[in-house]
């Protein structure tokens, strides 16, 4: 196992004309973050000497075209193109979303590979990545077809974490997409995670209703009292401590949800939209329920501000931190419940390997 501090970070650039390349930027400039990782930005030094130009950063990179020669204590680029590129700030640009892919398609690689540990995206525009090879709405989907798992958006910060029983669905189809399956899906996926990946033992998990006001009584809709209540009384039966479901309106407000380690959402604005008034700019963007480590901050690629030096980069640091503690807590969960006889034989490799 790598010591701590020389936990490999991928980072795909994500939109080049967006905030991502200043983000970046920004969080790296503090020397200390190479303390915690190892970064590489999979982008191209061309983009990143831009940058740096630009926003007149005193980083230093370390331009590399093959993984085995990243080097510890140095903020990396792995060139994933060599030809130079038109950054123009602001700008939705199909072409510009092409390298967004290549960065990303790149990193995933080598997530994929174990050749980095854990990665870490920057903001991609969804509309300018459409290409006839890449079809997904975002980041969340294309992970989930390349790693394994069941993938689920998990919102998270220190005190608060939301997951979504549906994400980029349209409002006209959430009902039909929430069935007794999916319902059990999450949940598991939400419960393994906060045991696996946040060290919460017994987690408490609050669900929130399909209709407003949980249908009342079926007057505002059935599928409240016909499937999520059914649904979550089978959970519980099989001892998960699983509460609801609750009134949305009122759930955040009242200051219910201090009361448990994750809530799930219905649908994607029910959760974020109160997620974000809470914790807008600390939040992280995680992909629970995967075989490696996917962050990414809580916001977009921002073309209102992009170029001008104001983007908060707090957010992005909060997704490398959160990269890295998840896969400790990860590594940690995994070696203290490992099979006896794999766990001595990797013992015996790791001690073949060091006298190597």
């Amino acid at each position: 196992m790598k010591q701590p501090e020389n936990i490999i970070v991928g980072i795909s650039i994500g939109d080049l004309n967006g905030i991502g390349g200043e983000i970046v930027l920004k969080t790296f400039e503090d020397p200390r973050m190479l303390d915690f990782c190892t970064p590489v930005i999979f982008a191209s030094i061309k983009a990143m000497t831009f940058y740096k130009t630009h926003f007149n950063s005193e980083i230093n990179f370390n331009s590399i075209n093959n993984l085995n020669q990243l080097v510890h204590g140095k903020v990396n680029v792995f060139n994933c193109w060599n030809e130079p590129v038109d950054i123009e700030f602001g700008k939705e640009d199909v072409k510009i979303g092409g390298y967004a892919i290549k960065s990303l398609v790149a990193a995933t690689k080598a997530l994929k590979n174990g050749e980095i540990d854990v990665l870490v995206t920057a903001p991609i525009n969804k509309h300018n990545i459409q290409s006839e090879d890449f079809k997904f709405p975002g980041h969340t989907d294309y992970l989930a077809q390349e790693l394994e798992g069941e993938s689920l958006m998990f919102m998270i910060t220190d005190t608060l974490r939301v997951g979504l029983l549906t994400d980029h669905v349209p409002v006209k189809d959430i009902s039909s997409h929430i069935t007794p399956k999916l319902i059990e899906q999450k949940i598991n996926t939400v419960y393994d995670s906060l045991k696996k990946d946040f060290k919460i033992e017994r987690p408490k998990i609050a669900v929130l209703g399909i209709n407003p006001h949980t249908g009342d009584n079926g007057v505002i809709g059935r599928e409240d009292d016909d499937v999520l209540r059914p649904a979550l009384h089978k959970i519980r039966e099989n001892g998960k401590l699983v509460f609801g479901p609750y009134a949305a309106d009122s759930f955040f407000g009242s200051n219910n949800y201090k009361n448990f380690d994750a809530i799930i959402a219905a649908y994607h604005d029910q959760g974020l939209v109160p997620f974000k008034t809470l914790s807008f700019g600390q939040g992280v963007n995680f992909t629970a329920g995967l075989n490696k480590v996917r962050t990414s901050p809580d916001h977009g690629t921002a073309f209102e501000i992009a170029g001008k030096g104001i983007a908060d980069e707090n957010s992005f640091k909060e997704a490398v931190f959160s990269a890295i503690q998840i896969f400790r807590n990860r590594t940690s969960y995994e070696e203290l419940t490992a099979n006896p006889l794999k766990k001595s034989s990797k013992i015996e490799r790791r001690k073949e390997r060091d006298r190597g």
